[in-house]
């Protein structure tokens, strides 16, 4: 039996890696665990066989069993946890590295996708050429002392692990903005991520789903 996650049918993302299979694709990748895919239509993720998997009506979703789990770090963390690859064996090590999980998407996505939000909610607003500088002044406090603690290493704390995987996920959501080049040393950590070849091959999985549903010419 394979676990298996759901997945938008037609991805808002248009097949970039931003939605949020992908970081569990990348986990399942870096683990070498195969997993099957089951896509929805925006409108299944809200009906009720769905929210019984995930209350708030988002994806993704696992199941394996009679384990059923929502939300991208948690499914990540409880693949980390389960197969080697993800988490190190030492203990403190192991401690911090999930520590960095949680700074990944405490920290530092909230103000992220705050940006994204008023991009796209706000643009049209009176108050949007005040607003945004002051967005993106939170965006490079965060990015200013995760480039000086990162410094010239390539991980966030030794060896790759699910603390990298998913705070480059979220970077990858500044991926062509000023923000992100302003820091050359986090620019590359991410590029370097994206190198990995379980990164391609999420990344091709989740491109697939997009490719094969535009349409015919």
């Amino acid at each position: 039996m394979l676990p298996t996650i759901t997945a938008f049918a037609a991805s808002p993302d248009r097949g970039r890696g931003l939605a949020r299979d992908m970081p569990v694709r990348w986990a399942f990748e870096e683990v070498g665990q195969p997993y099957d895919v089951r896509l929805l239509s925006f409108d299944a993720i809200k009906e009720a066989p769905h929210r019984a998997l995930q209350p708030f009506g988002q994806i993704p979703t696992y199941e394996l069993g009679n384990l059923a789990l929502f939300e991208s770090g948690a499914i990540v963390l409880h693949i980390a946890q389960n197969h080697a690859g993800l988490l190190p064996k030492d203990a403190d090590a192991r401690a911090r590295a999930i520590a960095w999980m949680f700074a990944a998407l405490s920290t530092v996505e909230p103000v992220v996708v705050q940006r994204e939000s008023t991009l796209f909610m706000e643009r049209d607003k009176a108050w949007f050429a005040e607003r945004m500088p002051l967005v993106e002044a939170l965006i490079r406090i965060r990015l200013r002392d995760l480039s000086t603690r990162l410094g010239a290493a390539d991980w966030l704390d030794g060896a790759f692990t699910a603390g990298d995987l998913l705070m480059v996920q979220v970077l990858r959501r500044l991926s062509g903005s000023e923000l992100l080049a302003e820091h050359p040393n986090l620019s590359t950590y991410v590029a370097r991520a994206e190198a990995r070849p379980a990164f391609k091959r999420a990344f091709a999985a989740q491109l697939a789903v997009f490719t094969d549903r535009l349409p015919s010419k």
